[in-house]
């Protein structure tokens, strides 16, 4: 994190959280967020078939305008309940907008928690005077706290930037440690910017900054009902419109939201479930980028690969295993090198000749290793995040019901 461990406050964004009892008892779970009369709103969703009532809500409500206000709320996923979750989602909008005076469609919601049960009303009917008295532009940190549900610390990151005598300022939140294995989006994640950005730019913007960052990570290989992914320029700040978008500005902003975004990910990385270690797959010497994806993600959900990792045993064949059933065709083991950090582990078909088990131990102790994988067929590559597999994983979701 860097500018301030609570979050740079963003002119004309303020956020409050409270306890709402949703879920959760004597914890906040229930996060507003009024983004500014100016504020221009993009997201991106998940792709899971069985998308949450708040998934299907939120993209009305962006169709039908421009929308002001988020409501968050966690312990409670509003997902797999039918016409019930799609009135219940619906109607906690409806509830703000009556306590905000403005109109449903300007509210846009998300929910994340257990799937498969009814999302309470009461609970909003109940917190949302405390929350629209309490928004404040530096309530960060009690906001990123709220919405966490198995995560361990918040993940709150801001960056800064002077560009023409003005300075451009981003600040995001995330919350997410497992059923991490985006396809379009991330848990939850919501990054605010005080430039001013028109709506097809900023959607542009942050469709590029998730593909390498939310969209290149992994837990478990599963992708939420819930995922959601949402950019808001407050318009408050430097103006970065029209043919600006390309200019200083705009690189700059595209820069600090990237960072924003890769800072973000990696932290919901060190903190999965159960996670010890974090884990970088390299694919490099692919013929695609697709390829090289394909690759990267094979060896990240191997549970072989991954508990070797949690045991920091060099078991290298698992990770040979992998790349050889990853489905590339025609691929030639002669021309595939496999190395821990600077350690090379496999060349030409086999082990590397000057390969020890003390030096493939050496890195697997590390908390942080990347796997680089050489394919020898093109130039294209891909980088996925991903982390080991624990006694504490099983325990987290045998027991997250509970």
């Amino acid at each position: 994190m860097s500018d301030g461990a609570d979050g740079m406050p963003i002119a004309g964004v303020r956020l409050a959280a409270a306890a709402a009892g949703i879920r959760y008892r004597d914890r906040d779970d229930l996060v507003l967020m009024d983004c500014g009369q100016r504020a221009r709103i993009a997201a991106v969703f998940t792709r899971n078939a069985f998308c949450a009532a708040p998934v299907h809500v939120a993209r009305e409500h962006l169709a039908a305008g421009s929308p002001r206000y988020l409501l968050i709320n966690a312990g409670n996923a509003n997902a797999g309940t039918g016409e019930a979750g799609m009135r219940a989602a619906r109607a906690s909008c409806e509830l703000a907008a009556a306590q905000l005076g403005v109109t449903a469609t300007d509210v846009l919601p998300f929910s994340t928690g257990v799937i498969g049960e009814d999302l309470p009303l009461e609970p909003f009917s109940q917190a949302l005077p405390e929350l629209t008295a309490g928004l404040r532009e530096d309530g960060w940190s009690r906001a990123a706290q709220a919405i966490m549900t198995t995560d361990t610390v918040p993940k709150l990151v801001s960056r800064s930037a002077d560009v023409d005598g003005a300075t451009i300022k981003v600040t995001g939140m995330a919350k997410g440690a497992g059923m991490i294995c985006p396809n379009m989006a991330t848990l939850l994640a919501f990054i605010v910017t005080d430039a001013e950005v028109a709506a097809g730019p900023l959607q542009a913007l942050l469709e590029q900054a998730v593909a390498p960052s939310f969209n290149s990570i992994t837990v478990d290989g599963d992708t939420s009902t819930n995922d959601a992914c949402v950019l808001v320029a407050s318009g408050t700040g430097v103006a970065v419109v029209g043919d600006d978008a390309h200019g200083e500005a705009g690189k700059v902003l595209r820069r600090l939201v990237d960072e924003v975004c890769m800072a973000l990910a990696s932290d919901l990385i060190r903190d999965a479930e159960g996670a010890t270690k974090l884990v970088t797959i390299a694919v490099a010497d692919a013929a695609s980028a697709d390829e090289a994806r394909q690759v990267a993600y094979t060896v990240a959900h191997s549970p072989l690969v991954k508990t070797a990792l949690f045991a920091s045993d060099p078991n290298w064949g698992r990770i040979l295993v992998a790349v050889g059933r990853a489905g590339v065709d025609e691929l030639s083991i002669d021309a595939v090198e496999i190395w821990l950090d600077d350690v090379c582990i496999v060349r030409a078909g086999g082990r590397d000749p000057a390969y020890t088990e003390s030096a493939g131990q050496r890195v697997m102790a590390r908390a942080e290793i990347t796997v680089r994988i050489l394919l020898g067929r093109g130039d294209a590559c891909a980088r996925v995040l991903t982390c080991d597999l624990s006694y504490d994983y099983v325990r987290i979701n045998a027991e997250y019901r509970s």
